[in-house]
Parts: structure tokens; C-alpha cells; sequence
């Protein structure tokens, strides 16, 4: 069978070789039987000729021969791809155009499909990932002691779930939070900015993941508090952070006062089971304490902060998983003694319920971000291609009329139309793999771009969207799709013919009618599809447009921002030499040269928020009520421009043990306090805190936008760092001039101030709240290229038909010239043809693109999906267009030679 294959094989490339021997074979034939003849008596050149009757037909023997040998419908493949290159050269306008739009049509096409992947489909690098699931949605990150919750949980809570459910093979902890801090490797002198993620010990056994080298964590080292400081580094951060060291397993690490041992480094293609987010270690979740920024969950059984995830035990089904996992969620919350059964938390504790959710594809925030952008831009690329397919198919039905001539003389000779229809697919098939070539080429370029355009900062999102088998089997699907889509139309119309009235006259009479209707059905429908991605593209532009004339309520501008890691000094948040040092950073720097004005606080724009109710006296509570609090340092007002309208800022006289006070935005004070009454001097309180510590209200701000540009209006209130002790983080600084230099001043007065200051993510208040519409900014700029794309494809389409129909109607044209019709009603008579065209391809996409507006509401800021002003725009623009891609063709009709053309005829 091989040797058989092979011989085929050898056929089919080392074709002349076999001719060569087959003919010197067939020679040699002919030859014997001339001399058996000449031998009986006949003369050389009779003998010559009977030799060669009795052989038969060389020519017919030597087809016979090849077909025993070799494979016939490879060869006939084969010579069909040969011919359909060489008919691709010799229309290289048609082919450049058509190349260009499959390697775009495809190209983005796979770009899109590459992210989609990415973050919604593609497995997580373990063993059995279906057999995984988590506790709720794990769609809620952070910390909350919220009775209900189904997101997140308490670590003593996962040990009990681990203990008493019958359903699990192993259960995992992870907290919620992945944090990020500056640790000190062995040997250095300088420290690294490095990602951590806290675990429980049975994470890396319930994955079913290994070490790559040395050992992962387990239940050891996760089975008391403070005593195994002990981390696993991924992969990636063993090669760049310790250049590859083979002795990793005897190197530490120091973060605070601890120092953390490396026992093992994990498998190069384990990334976590967070999408979008590559930890650089692993740290067990009984040091989570010792571990910047020092979180004490540990033992707490209402700090809800981890995911649980689970393996399910063979035969367990997820219902049956669910319902266990259900009961045991009430009964162990209930259980704990520290429970609070007040009527509101029982309320709430009797209506949640535990719903799993497979964890097979990871967990991941970016699936909430881009989920619907993507969604919506893959359904928009799609459209792109439809476009460019109908296209192709119009240019291809153009250019098969000029074949016609050649189709009807090959059917005369004998080839049947099957023939000839699979010659003209292998063209088109030959032509969208070349597409397809050029449009994976295109993703893989464009997949860089888009990773950088969805990451909301400085460092790109770790997300793999490099090409894989199941993107190459995308795209292939894709480019053999297309290839049907713009093939086979063309190839059944354009072998329709007369052969008899073709060859006689040299046209075709039924399918190269110059009134070609398919060609413009097909003008009407990429008309149809341009004005839905036209109108989707102004409707997303001008929501960026609002978005970016949002009123934030403080001055963007003219704001460096930096985060300063405070821990690597060991002090406690409460510790007074942190308030003072603190404060002094915030002092030296206000005086800086360029700087107006500088402050830490807890949280800037869009950099999360701790969120509780409040308690007003002689005002009823409200559970739905949730205040989001700043603790800010005293020149925060200033650095931020946010006005006071009422009171007074923080002072020196606002210290731990005077009065508490707080400043509180424009609408708590109107809207949380009793109507009439002036807010200044009232108190309120949280619901954990005594009525006896309450705040006193000594300001009233402006209101401002605090977590992004389109939410509705929050309520905040404001401490001062001495009476609410906070781990800042975050600085800011007011500047004028240039900010490089103001920057290098900045660093310089914090490294006065202590040394030992980490700084990192220097950047710009204008940049971040920037990077919050990153989702906003992907939809807007992409789907107005892909607009402007599908309308110059559309345009090509319509100069492309409106040509074929001028040159097809040149004889009619002349005739009307030489009986007195004037040029410009030529002009018009061509004209009036593609505004009618686009006139009915508009009043089909209006209604279409009214439905698709209604479907993307949700993702517009400060206006609706039937807008009309986006729609006029987008009509008026697709008649402009069309009019102007069709005047060549209108100019040159009205040009022509009626002498000439009745000639031509």
C-alpha cells in the first residue's frame, strides 16, 4: 500500500520522467511489430504504419496509463489550481481587491475569534477541567460580612464545606483578591514589584496540577496559622525574575519582616485559574497575614473573601452536587457562633442559595468586561466578511461573462458544466486560501494590538491569544465558508450558457444580461450591511464622545499619580510614626517646585471602594442605603480641585482622640439627612460602630464620579488619615510644567523621607480615567474601521458593477447619443441606477438597523439605539459615497463614441 502511494506520489511530481519511459516503452512496441512486418515481406514505411495500427492510439493508451498510475483526481486538482493562478494574474486588479478583502474579512475575523477564546472558551491547563466547579459565579471580588453571600466565603467556612460534603473529591480556597506587593529576593539589594495569589493547601491537588520542579503546596503547609512561610513561583517569574537559577529551591524571598523559602516552581503552562491575570507566586493561606498587606481572614468566620472550587467525585451530577452543597451552606452558617441572627440577616440568609457553576474555563473578570464587546465585535467583523464575500461574488460574475466565449467553446469540445463549475470553485477556493493565508497572517498582528488596546494600562493584559489548533480550525472553517459563499453563484451563472448563440456571436444571450440582477441584489444587500455597521459605529463614537464629556466633579487634569508601598517598612497601618511619615511625605512635596498640592488616600477614581451603610439619627435605616468611604489626607481637596460647598476641611486639630468628623458629598447630605436640616454638625454612624463613636459632619463636597464615568450619582464621605488609620497605597500630586521633571522631584522628596519606599505605576489621573472606558474606546474605534472598511468594499462593489454594466451597454448607449440624447442624461441615466440601488438597500437596513440599535442600548452612554441624527448621517454618507464610486462609470458612458460603439457592435 505505501510502496503503491509512493509510486503515486512520484506520479504525480516526476510527471515528464514517466512520459519519457512511457513513450521510449511504447516506441519500442511499435518498433518490434515494424520489424515483425518488414520480416513478413512489407516495405519500411508500410510496416511503419501497420506497426502503428495495431499498437492503437498512443494518445489514448497513454491517458489509460496514467490514470492506472497515478491518481486522476488529484492531477485534475492539481491542473486546476495551475490554471486558476494563471487566470488570477491576468486580472491582477480583480485579484488584489479580492485578496485584500478575504485577508481583512478573515483576518479580523480571527483577530476577534483569538480573544473570544481567550477569555471564554479555552480550558484551563489542568487535569479534567469539566470534573471542576465553584461556589456561585466568582463574578464578586473583595471582602464583604454581607449575610447571603454566594460569590464569597469565609476560610473557616471552606474548611468546614471541605470536611462535611459527600459530593467534592477536593475542595480549594482562593482568595478573591490577587495582590501585588515589592519583596526582597536573597542577594539583592533592590526590590521587585511581584503578584501574589493566596491559596489554600489543597489548590494545587484539587487542579491536579504538579511541579516542575521541587513541590507544590499542600495541606502541610496550610494547617496553622503564621508558621509555613513557604511560596511556589510560577514558571515565567523563575526565568525573568531569577534569570533561570537551577538552584531556585534554596533561594527566599522577604516581604514585611518575613522571609518566605521557594519550594517549587510550577509547570510552564499553569497560569492560575484566574483569566487574565499570571500570578508570580503562590503563597499558603495561613500566612495571609504576614503577607502585605496583611489581611486577617484567617480565622474570621464572616470575612467572606475566597472562591471555593471543587472537583466533583465520579457520578455526581451537578444538581446533586448543588442540593448538597446547598444545605450544607445554611447549616454551617448558621453554626457559627459568632453568627448574628438579626431579622435582616436571617432574611437574607433564607434567600440565597448556592448554585454551581463550572470552573472548566477559569475565573475571570475580563469575561464580564469584554464578554458583550466582543460578542458585539465578532457579530461586526462577520458582517465585514459577508460584505466582502458579496463582493467578490459580484466581481467574479463580471469577470465569468468575459469567459463566456471560453466556457462555450470548451462545452462544444465536450466538457460537461459539472466540469467546468468545479474548475471555477477550485479558483475560488484557490483564492480564499490565499485570503485565508494572509488574514492569520493579519490576526496574528492584529491579536498584539488588541491585547493592548483592552489593557487599562501600562502593562499588557497575560492573556494567550498567540494562534492555536482551534483558532488554525476557525480559520480554516471561515476561509472554506467563504469560499462557497462568493464561489458558487458565480460558478453556476457563469456556466449557464448557450454554447450555439455564444459561439456565434461571441456573447452569451440569457446569463451576461447587462441587467444583471444577481450582481445587483447583491449591491443591495452590502448596502443593507454597511448602514447597520455605520449607524452601530457613529452610536458607539459619539457614547465614547459623551463619556469623555462626563462632569467628574473634580479637575482630571494637570494630576501625577503614583502608588507607594508602604509595608516594606514593617509599621502597622495605626502606627504613629506611619501617620507622621505620612504626612510629612505629603508635606514636602506640597511645597515642591511646579506642585500645587499632593495627598494620599485610600481611593482615587476608579481604584475600587469600601462600601457600608450608615445610621442617621432620627432618620430610619436603609439597608439598600451603601456609602462609599475615602480616608484621605488633608490636602486632598486641593490636589483633586474638589469643591467644598459648605464647612470646613480636615486640620491639625482633627486627631485620633478628638471628635471623630467627616466630610460627606452634596447628595448624602441632601438626600440621608432629615429634610430641612442642615447637615453640618449632625452625626451618623456605621452599623458595626458604637452610636457613642459616631462622626461628626464638619464639610460638605461637591458631588463626584468615584468608580467609573457612567454611574449614577454615589454617596461618599470623607476621614481623616489620624482618626481612620488606612494602608494607603495611593499618592497623588497637582503639577504644572513638565511632568517628567516633576516626577523625578516627587521620587526624590518620598526617598527623603524614608528610603526604603517602594514606588511603582507612575502614571496620570487623565490616564486612568482613560483606561476606565478601555471597553467603551475597543467597541467605538474598531467598529468605525470595520464601518469605513465595509463602506469602501461596498463602494468597490458598486464601481466595480456599474463598470461591467456600462461596458455591456455601450452599443445601447451609443445608439441613444446618436439619436439626440444629450451626455449629461447619460450621465444620469447611470446614475439613477445606483441611487436606486442604494436607495433600496437603505430602506432594507433601516429596519435593521433600528432592531440592532434596540439590542446594543445597554452599552451606549446619554443616548438611545434609534437615534435618528446617527441614522440621517449614516444615509446621507452611503449616498455620497455611492454616487461618488459610481460617476467614473456614469462619466465614462456619457463618453462614449457612438460611431465607435455601433462599429464595436
Amino acid at each position: 500500500m505505501f510502496n503503491e502511494a509512493l509510486r503515486r506520489l512520484r506520479m504525480l511530481f516526476q510527471r515528464k520522467i514517466f512520459q519519457n519511459e512511457l513513450d521510449e516503452e511504447m516506441r519500442l512496441h511499435v518498433d518490434l511489430r515494424q520489424q515483425e512486418y518488414i520480416d513478413a515481406g512489407y516495405s519500411a514505411e508500410a510496416a511503419r504504419t501497420a506497426a502503428r495500427r495495431s499498437f492503437g492510439n498512443a494518445a489514448s493508451l497513454r491517458e489509460s496509463s496514467y490514470r492506472s498510475w497515478g491518481w486522476s483526481w488529484l492531477e485534475s486538482l492539481m491542473s486546476d489550481l495551475r490554471y486558476g493562478a494563471r487566470s488570477m494574474f491576468r486580472s491582477p486588479a480583480l485579484t488584489l481587491v479580492a485578496l485584500l478583502s478575504l485577508a481583512l474579512g478573515i483576518g479580523a475575523n480571527t483577530a476577534i475569534f483569538s480573544f473570544l477564546d481567550a477569555v471564554m472558551l479555552r480550558s484551563l491547563p489542568i487535569r479534567e477541567p469539566k470534573q471542576l466547579v465553584i461556589l456561585g459565579e466568582g463574578q464578586e471580588n473583595g471582602q464583604t460580612d454581607r449575610y447571603g453571600s454566594t460569590d464569597l466565603y469565609s476560610y473557616p467556612f471552606f474548611r468546614q464545606l471541605q470536611q462535611r460534603n459527600e459530593v467534592f473529591s477536593d475542595v480549594a480556597a482562593i482568595l478573591s483578591m490577587s495582590n501585588e506587593a515589592h519583596g526582597m529576593v536573597d542577594g539583592r539589594d533592590e526590590m521587585d514589584l511581584i503578584h501574589m495569589q493566596t491559596v489554600s493547601g489543597s489548590y494545587f491537588p484539587t487542579l491536579g496540577v504538579r511541579a516542575e520542579m521541587g513541590r507544590m503546596l499542600n495541606e502541610s503547609d496550610d494547617s496553622s496559622e503564621g508558621d509555613h512561610p513557604v511560596v511556589v513561583i510560577s514558571d515565567a517569574w523563575w526565568k525573568r525574575g531569577l534569570a533561570s537559577d537551577p538552584n531556585v529551591l534554596h533561594r527566599t524571598i522577604k516581604f514585611g519582616t518575613t522571609t518566605f523559602n521557594i519550594v517549587g516552581v510550577a509547570p510552564p503552562e499553569f497560569f492560575g485559574t484566574k483569566v487574565g491575570e499570571r500570578p508570580d507566586l503562590w503563597f499558603p493561606a495561613s500566612m495571609l497575614k504576614f503577607v502585605p498587606p496583611g489581611w486577617g481572614y484567617y480565622k474570621q468566620n464572616f470575612s467572606q473573601s475566597f472562591y471555593i472550587i471543587g472537583r466533583l467525585k465520579p457520578g455526581v451530577s451537578m444538581k446533586q452536587a448543588t442540593s448538597n452543597v446547598d444545605v450544607l451552606y445554611h447549616q454551617i452558617i448558621r453554626g457559627f457562633p459568632d453568627v448574628d441572627t438579626s431579622k435582616r440577616n436571617m432574611e437574607h440568609l433564607d434567600e440565597a442559595h448556592v448554585e454551581l457553576t463550572s470552573m472548566a474555563t477559569g475565573i475571570s473578570t475580563l469575561r464580564a468586561t469584554f464578554s458583550e464587546p466582543l460578542k458585539i465585535l465578532m457579530t461586526i467583523t462577520a458582517l465585514v466578511l459577508l460584505i466582502a464575500c458579496a463582493n467578490i461574488a459580484n466581481l467574479l460574475l463580471a469577470r465569468s461573462t468575459v469567459r463566456v466565449r471560453e466556457f462555450a467553446v470548451r462545452q462544444a469540445l465536450g466538457a460537461q458544466r459539472s466540469r467546468l463549475v468545479r474548475q471555477l470553485l477550485t479558483e475560488s477556493l484557490l483564492l480564499a486560501l490565499i485570503g485565508g493565508v494572509l488574514g492569520v497572517a493579519l490576526a496574528a498582528f492584529a491579536n498584539r494590538l488588541l491585547l493592548r488596546m483592552i489593557s487599562s494600562g501600562p502593562d499588557v493584559i497575560p492573556l494567550d491569544v498567540s494562534l492555536n489548533i482551534r483558532l488554525l480550525w476557525f480559520s480554516m472553517a471561515v476561509t472554506v465558508a467563504t469560499a462557497l459563499l462568493f464561489g458558487c453563484i458565480p460558478a453556476l451563472r457563469g456556466t449557464r450558457i448557450a454554447v450555439t448563440e455564444t459561439l456565434k456571436d461571441g456573447r452569451s444571450t440569457s446569463n451576461t444580461s447587462a441587467r444583471s440582477p444577481l450582481g445587483k441584489s447583491l449591491i443591495v444587500v452590502q448596502v443593507a450591511i454597511s448602514l447597520v455597521l455605520m449607524v452601530g459605529a457613529i452610536l458607539f463614537t459619539r457614547s465614547l464622545a459623551n463619556l469623555n464629556k462626563v462632569n467628574t466633579g473634580f479637575n482630571r487634569e494637570g494630576v501625577l499619580r503614583m502608588n507607594i508601598d508602604t509595608t516594606v517598612t514593617g509599621l502597622k497601618y495605626d502606627d504613629p510614626r506611619m501617620v507622621a511619615m505620612y504626612k510629612e511625605i505629603e508635606d514636602r512635596v506640597s511645597v515642591l517646585p511646579g506642585v500645587k498640592a499632593a495627598s494620599f488616600a485610600s481611593f482615587f477614581f476608579h481604584k475600587g471602594s469600601w462600601n457600608t451603610g450608615i445610621h442617621v439619627p432620627g432618620v430610619p435605616y436603609d439597608e439598600n442605603v451603601n456609602i462609599k468611604h475615602n480616608t484621605i489626607g488633608s490636602g486632598y481637596f486641593s490636589t483633586m480641585q474638589i469643591p467644598l460647598v459648605a464647612g470646613r476641611n480636615f486640620g491639625p486639630q482633627d486627631t485620633a482622640t478628638s471628635q471623630r468628623v467627616a466630610i460627606i458629598s452634596e447628595s448624602m447630605a441632601k438626600n440621608l439627612f432629615p429634610v430641612g436640616v442642615n447637615p453640618l454638625g449632625r452625626h451618623y454612624y456605621a452599623p458595626k460602630e458604637k452610636p457613642e463613636n459616631d462622626r461628626l459632619v464638619i464639610g460638605i463636597a461637591k458631588d463626584v464620579k468615584f468608580r467609573d464615568l457612567n454611574e449614577e450619582t454615589q454617596y461618599i464621605d470623607y476621614f481623616p488619615n489620624a482618626q481612620n488609620p488606612s494602608g494607603f497605597y495611593y499618592f497623588a500630586a497637582r503639577y504644572e510644567g513638565d511632568l517628567n521633571a516633576v516626577t523625578n522631584e516627587v521620587r526624590q522628596a518620598i526617598r527623603d523621607v524614608n528610603r526604603s519606599l517602594a514606588i511603582s505605576k507612575v502614571t496620570t489621573l487623565e490616564a486612568e480615567i482613560d483606561s476606565s472606558i478601555t471597553n467603551q474606546r475597543l467597541v467605538a474605534e474598531l467598529s468605525a474601521f470595520f464601518a469605513l472598511l465595509a463602506v469602501f468594499l461596498s463602494s468597490i462593489g458598486i464601481y466595480g458593477l456599474m463598470s461591467y454594466m456600462v461596458s455591456r451597454r455601450t452599443n445601447e448607449i451609443g445608439i441613444r447619443i446618436a439619436i439626440g440624447a444629450s451626455r449629461s442624461n447619460v450621465r444620469w441615466l447611470v446614475l439613477r441606477e445606483i441611487v436606486l440601488l442604494v436607495v433600496v438597500g437603505i430602506l432594507i437596513g433601516v429596519p435593521v438597523t433600528i432592531a440592532g440599535g434596540r439590542i446594543v442600548t445597554s452599552l451606549l452612554f446619554g443616548m438611545s439605539g434609534a437615534d435618528v441624527a446617527s441614522l440621517a448621517a449614516s444615509i446621507v454618507a452611503l449616498l455620497m459615497v455611492a454616487v461618488l464610486a459610481g460617476y467614473l462609470p456614469a462619466r465614462r458612458a456619457a463618453r462614449v463614441d457612438p460611431m465607435e460603439a455601433l462599429r464595436y457592435e
